[in-house]
């Protein structure tokens, strides 16, 4: 088939009917930093404290999306980069929904979250740069990866073999080896009211 001849359907029930239903605005929380900074705890965390505020939310996790819609890629620039395609056009998806999505990727370079954005309405991205230091992330070493990494056991490795480019200007900045979880949940609370994304 050829790709003009696929057409957008507009349905009666659209995204702002949704979010009157829920109660809420929807929107991206993107949580981007280094393996082991702590995006995973704090979006954990964010959707308990959402939950029990009785938002809708989901949580997109990095390695949770490579066990079924991305298990045929590998770790590739190309295809890491498809790997977050993918990611951003579910995310994209959920926000028609209606849902608040906590997405927590390494997500290393700049034009990647850039290609996730393009999936997002305006307004609707929130990027959150989880900026804990290299060497606690490496000290935490929650899976043994940083050892391996540096044993040369694995490749393209963000922060050892691989740079990361941190974003340019974040909605908030985190830093978990000096802030609590509970500050974080607090700040970004704090940072959804400020955007009118939750009351």
């Amino acid at each position: 088939m050829n790709a003009n001849n696929i057409k957008w359907q507009q349905h009666d029930i659209n995204s702002q009917s949704r979010e009157a239903l829920f109660g809420h605005k929807s929107a991206v929380i993107w949580f981007t930093g280094l393996s082991g900074s702590g995006k995973s705890t704090i979006a954990n965390a964010l959707e308990q404290a959402l939950a029990a505020q009785g938002k809708h939310t989901y949580l997109l996790d990095g390695d949770n999306v490579r066990h079924g819609l991305c298990a045929d890629l590998g770790f590739s620039a190309q295809d890491r980069t498809e790997n977050l395609r993918r990611v951003g056009a579910v995310a994209g998806l959920m926000v028609d929904a209606g849902l608040l999505v906590l997405s927590a990727f390494i997500s290393p370079y700049r034009n990647q979250r850039e290609l996730v954005k393009s999936f997002i309405p305006q307004g609707k991205f929130i990027e959150v740069h989880i900026a804990t230091p290299l060497e606690v992330c490496e000290q935490r070493d929650v899976k043994g990866l940083y050892k391996k990494a540096r044993a040369g056991e694995i490749s393209h490795f963000t922060g050892i073999s691989d740079p990361y480019e941190a974003p340019e200007a974040a909605d908030l900045v985190l830093d978990t080896s000096v802030t609590s979880l509970q500050d974080s949940v607090q700040q970004l609370l704090a940072l959804l009211k400020e955007k009118q994304i939750i009351s």
